[in-house]
């Protein structure tokens, strides 16, 4: 007697296959069970898996993001008090300092979260597609054979483009900067507008904006991170009495700090120097103001400012560089003059 079916028998591990077998008797009817259901249930399945672990990983992510907004991880600065009741007890009032602190927490947190879960998402498709392309029946072993080979030639061939993830990896980990940071890259300096992994866009003074590679930054000069100093430069003319002037810019930064319009905005008392340097008509004297942030240049201005109005009332000259301007009659009158007197 012939066998009524010679179909493949069902595979291990395939149990509706094996249900449908024991249930009807025709291998036929079975495996096509299997292909129609089995095959997609288990595809389904691994896709669950997959869009739990990633919903589960992106969950812990997201926690540790809010703990790192909160200051958890290590700051160079005091975090900012969440909430009136916690400002009460404190007996702090929030400061544009601690508001910038904190958004700059806030923006660094969100970023290195926005990379952990690519990275997560990324590993988790890979994983689970190629154990997709296994239930379907395919050899995975060329597949991930395949992938290395041209892993290794996009290496090679894209080592620019490597470079650069590599590069915005560690400049976001470590922080050098973020958005809405005035920085000095070396080709371009303006405020940061987008950081990304791959590229830098920020916008100078003239409004260009400048798309700079993060591989390509040898060097970065962060103009507002954490505190700034506006550096005021005075010049007088050298018959001033230099302690006189000395004491009046210091009681002019000392009122700018008392000041309750720049409370928060100047973090330190200001330190007159004293004399910086000699030129050709004055002396130079130096005001050292720390700032909040990005605020060295607004209070610079109002430092001078008052300087400006104080001098004048005390009657102290700024010099202004002085020039002589011959004309031709002049100069021709002075000639005739020394040709016509007598030598000695």
């Amino acid at each position: 007697m012939f066998p009524l079916e010679t179909t493949t028998p069902c595979a291990a591990g395939e149990q509706i296959c094996k249900a449908t077998m024991e249930i009807t008797g025709n291998q036929r009817l079975a495996n096509a069970s299997d292909l129609l259901i089995g095959k997609p249930l288990a595809l389904a399945g691994l896709l669950v898996l997959a869009l739990a672990i990633r919903w589960v990983l992106h969950k812990l992510v997201d926690r540790l993001v809010r703990r790192a907004e909160d200051g958890v991880l290590p700051s160079r600065m005091p975090k900012l008090p969440r909430g009136a009741k916690a400002t009460a007890a404190r007996g702090a009032t929030p400061t544009a300092r601690d508001l910038v602190t904190a958004t700059r927490r806030v923006q660094r947190a969100k970023t290195m979260g926005d990379l952990l879960k690519s990275i997560i998402t990324g590993v988790v498709v890979a994983i689970i597609g190629t154990m997709m392309l296994s239930e379907l029946g395919l050899n995975i072993a060329p597949i991930i054979a395949s992938a290395g080979i041209i892993g290794l030639a996009v290496g090679f061939g894209a080592q620019s483009l490597v470079k650069d993830f590599l590069s915005g990896i560690f400049m976001i980990f470590e922080d050098q900067y973020g958005v809405g940071d005035v920085v000095d890259v070396g080709e371009a300096s303006g405020v940061i507008e987008a950081v990304s992994l791959r590229v830098t866009r920020l916008r100078d003074l003239n409004g260009t904006v400048w798309y700079v590679p993060n591989g390509a930054i040898m060097r970065v000069g962060n103009m507002s991170q954490n505190w700034s100093r506006a550096v005021v430069d005075i010049s007088v003319g050298f018959g001033e009495d230099l302690a006189k002037v000395q004491r009046i810019m210091t009681d002019v930064a000392h009122d700018l700090w008392e000041d309750d319009d720049f409370k928060g905005l100047i973090i330190e008392e200001p330190e007159v120097t004293g004399v910086e340097a000699f030129g050709p008509e004055s002396v130079s004297l130096r005001v050292l103001i720390k700032t909040a942030p990005m605020e060295q240049w607004g209070v610079a201005r109002e430092m001078r400012q008052r300087i400006k109005a104080r001098f004048d009332h005390e009657g102290i000259e700024i010099p202004l560089p002085q020039r002589v301007v011959w004309h031709r009659e002049e100069k021709a009158a002075q000639a005739a003059e020394e040709a016509a007197t007598p030598a000695d």
